[in-house]
């Protein structure tokens, strides 16, 4: 089983040093191809685009990634026409083949993910703001109370700091819970659409075979009740999905 859409984006985010929040958005096609540039080093990442807004310019990503699978023999089929949907699941699994197959053969070692993509154009890329130059202030006199005020004043700074770093974690957990959420939501409906298909064909069923005790039982399952939070309606007995009396045969 391949990993979650949570373990994905954590490495992916890692790897990259990219700040994606969905899995729908590598159906740009640009992390695709610093993924395989990671482990061969020679995608011609000038030509990808990280700031692709249309399908076309998703396309032309996909051609650069196809270019290295070729270079490389990677016998894997890249199918674009879903990739570039943007679609939940389609992106899903391909990310999860590229995890596998980053797993066998990257090479091992750091790899500087931002000098890579330097050509390319643009990219949701996370920045560390660093400090700037010190100035030399005067020197100032301090009487006890000014040196009081000024203790209280660093402590309210303290505690500003303090407060500001909690909210900035509070904050992250917020978006992860979010990520978190919508990909329960995109699952949820992708089973629901599979539970609904499998209804109307046992309806369609039914009607041709009114008799047949199997699709009896399969209908009873995807209309039963849920009424508490240990469990779910047990049908009536000898209703259809309760207990089957078999007639007593003889021999």
């Amino acid at each position: 089983m391949g990993e979650s859409r949570t373990e994905l984006l954590a490495w992916l985010n890692d790897l990259l040093q990219i700040n994606y929040t969905k899995v729908e958005q590598c159906g740009t096609g640009a992390a695709h191809c610093q993924i395989i540039d990671s482990i061969f080093g020679d995608v011609q990442m000038n030509k990808v685009k990280f700031q692709a807004k249309h399908e076309y310019e998703y396309v032309a990503n996909y051609k650069v990634l196809q270019t290295a699978f070729d270079k490389h023999k990677v016998d894997k089929i890249i199918p674009v026409t879903k990739l570039v949907k943007c679609k939940f699941q389609d992106n899903l699994e391909f990310l999860q083949w590229l995890k596998k197959y980053w797993d066998t053969y990257y090479p091992g070692g750091p790899y500087d993910a931002i000098a890579r993509r330097s050509g390319s154009t643009g990219g949701p890329i996370k920045t560390v703001s660093g400090g700037g130059a010190s100035r030399t202030m005067p020197v100032k006199r301090t009487t006890p109370a000014s040196t009081s005020s000024s203790r209280v004043a660093t402590g309210l700074h303290e505690t500003g700091g303090h407060s500001a770093s909690m909210v900035i974690e509070l904050n992250k957990q917020v978006d992860e819970l979010k990520v978190t959420v919508d990909g329960l939501e995109k699952e949820r409906d992708f089973y629901f659409g599979k539970l609904r298909d499998i209804e109307i064909l046992v309806q369609q069923q039914i009607e041709v075979e009114p008799e047949n005790q199997l699709l009896k039982d399969v209908q009873s399952i995807l209309y039963s009740t849920e009424v508490s939070e240990e469990g779910f309606e047990a049908p009536p007995e000898g209703a259809p999905g309760g207990e089957i009396e078999y007639e007593e045969e003889t021999f």
